[in-house]
């Protein structure tokens, strides 16, 4: 048993604020979903290495399926595998539980989306793509922009925004404060200490707190508050919705993490996720059998994590899927053909899904063609939709937040794409974002 002495005591005060990451606290609870001010929530999945998305989507017929064979001998998928969206497109068997969305018409795969950038670079790639800001640095999130831009946002509540990685994402980045952590079961003052060290602690550190008003002070008072709420409603054993099981591995754990914070109804607007591994330069799939191996399994672990998700939201009286969009975007895609490692390398053009239930299913986007002269360098994949079109009518449809020029610095002339349901608010191209990130200006 760890003693309370002048060293614990120190690193469960850094511990406590940490951990919060600045989040405001004030609302006790909101009673039910009706009265949340804060009914719409957007959750990013990031496919962290960039994903083969050809393998996802692939053309089962025509002369591009013809044109892929060629171009991936080992790794093509066999037409008899894929699981049919429509009269021109299969998806990868291993994503059943996507199909079985798709399928109620609340996913959408939206084809040809990317970024116009040369890049090939996964760090530069994910900067400019999470920072809305292809070719350029250092101006925040654009998440963060969202957040500080929106108009409809509770500041007295209790987590509005949060990841479930360790640290926070880049499209987080900036001023505004994020909770952070994929298990808030241990979200508490030193775990390891025995439960009256641990009350004694928390007690003395929130005495300490509330002796000024500085913003320090004030930091570590609403740790405290959001530390006791969430420690009082969170459970660590959770039942999700509809005799709905999470799949046994950290994404599941994490999406199931996000779920319960929906329900508990505290007004979150943004939850990031991240799910790496896709930089698969060599043994992409099994020899024997291209439908298999280390990518299929990581594609089922995306589509299972997803499809229980989406049926616990779905499955409660209150269905919170219908206040939920969720979308997954990876840095850039890969490589039309494979290498000679059985893997594919770094690419340009890309896929985004979009989930939710509010979501209008069906493929969308642009096929850019898999002939010789429609592939960006010879070799990729086109970018025919730019990826902050399609972020931009989750934003104005779903989030209500048409302030495209602050979130977006240098992007003009959206369009909708009908991918989401919501009033096409008018887009507003002035760029505020020097007003609130002075300090991010470089």
């Amino acid at each position: 048993m760890i003693q309370l002495n002048r060293r614990n005591f120190l690193k469960g005060c850094s511990a406590a604020i940490a951990g919060m990451a600045g989040a405001k606290i004030g609302l006790t609870a909101f009673g039910n979903v009706d009265n949340e001010p804060n009914q719409r929530i957007i959750i990013p999945i990031f496919l962290r290495g960039a994903c083969d998305v050809l393998s996802v989507v692939t053309p089962m017929y025509g002369d591009d399926r013809a044109h892929y064979e060629t171009a991936r001998p080992d790794l093509r998928i066999p037409v008899s595998d894929l699981i049919a969206l429509d009269s021109q497109f299969g998806l990868h068997p291993s994503a059943t539980a996507l199909h079985d969305i798709f399928q109620d018409n609340k996913l959408s795969f939206i084809l040809g989306t990317g970024m116009h950038s040369d890049t090939r670079s996964h760090f530069d790639a994910m900067a400019y793509m999470e920072g809305g800001t292809p070719n350029r640095k250092g101006l925040g999130g654009w998440l963060t922009r969202y957040l500080r831009s929106a108009t409809n946002i509770n500041d007295d509540a209790i987590v509005t925004n949060m990841t479930t990685s360790s640290s926070r994402p880049r499209s987080l980045s900036g001023t505004f404060n994020t909770l952070a952590g994929s298990n808030l079961q241990n979200f508490n003052i030193r775990n390891d200490l025995h439960w009256q060290y641990r009350d004694q602690h928390q007690s003395l550190l929130q005495n300490l707190y509330a002796l000024d008003d500085s913003f320090l002070h004030q930091a570590g008072q609403e740790a405290f508050e959001q530390i006791s709420y969430i420690s009082n409603n969170y459970d660590s054993n959770y039942t999700a919705a509809g005799g709905v099981t999470y799949p046994n591995n950290s994404f599941s754990s994490q999406l199931e993490t996000i779920a319960q914070i929906i329900k508990l109804q505290i007004g979150l607007k943004v939850a990031a996720v991240d799910l790496g591994g896709w930089d698969t330069h060599d043994g992409q799939a099994n020899g024997s059998d291209p439908s298999s191996g280390y990518f299929a399994n990581l594609l089922t672990t995306l589509s299972e994590g997803i499809g229980a998700f989406f049926a616990d939201l779905s499955a409660e009286s209150t269905n919170y899927a219908d206040r939920v969009t969720i979308v997954v975007m990876s840095e850039f895609g890969r490589r039309v053909r494979e290498n000679a490692e059985r893997g594919t390398d770094h690419g340009h053009g890309s896929m985004m899904m979009l989930i939710g239930g509010q979501v209008q299913g069906g493929i969308k986007g642009i096929w850019p063609g898999l002939h010789n002269d429609q592939l960006y360098d010879a070799a990729d994949l086109a970018v025919k939709v730019d990826y902050r079109q399609v972020l931009s009518e989750i934003l104005i449809r779903r989030m209500e937040a048409p302030k495209i020029g602050t979130i977006f610095p240098n992007y003009e002339g959206y369009t909708p794409l009908n991918l989401v349901q919501g009033v096409d608010l008018e887009p507003d191209y002035t760029a505020e974002f020097k007003s609130f990130l002075p300090q991010l200006q470089k």
